[in-house]
């Protein structure tokens, strides 16, 4: 999930059975995609492995991000990220059960 902190408002998204560098490449690739920034960004992450991988970096480099990663087991330096999980799992995923994985998707985009 990319979050825009400017607008307050998700850019890009992506969901996998299992936490990937593909998942947070593809949530990333929608933002680019979506927002198509004329200058440098900076991308804010937490310290996942998929963040360092090789491929996270060719994709910062080719389209003119700028990486910034939290400090270690600090959830301060990723408040908004925390904060709209938060929510986001008090307000709509608690309160359903989802046959399937598309289902849920198609729920959590009309949230």
């Amino acid at each position: 999930m990319v979050i825009d902190l400017f607008a307050r408002n998700v850019v890009g998204w992506s969901m996998k059975p299992t936490l990937s560098r593909e998942l947070a490449l593809d949530a990333l690739m929608m933002a680019v995609w979506r927002r198509k920034p004329d200058s440098e960004v900076i991308v804010h992450s937490d310290q996942g492995s998929q963040y360092g991988s090789d491929d996270w970096q060719r994709f910062y480099r080719a389209n003119n991000l700028a990486p910034s990663m939290s400090r270690r087991g600090n959830c301060w330096d990723n408040a908004v990220a925390e904060s709209f999980f938060s929510s986001l799992k008090k307000e709509r995923i608690r309160k359903r059960i989802y046959k399937t994985r598309d289902l849920a998707r198609a729920d959590l985009r009309l949230h």
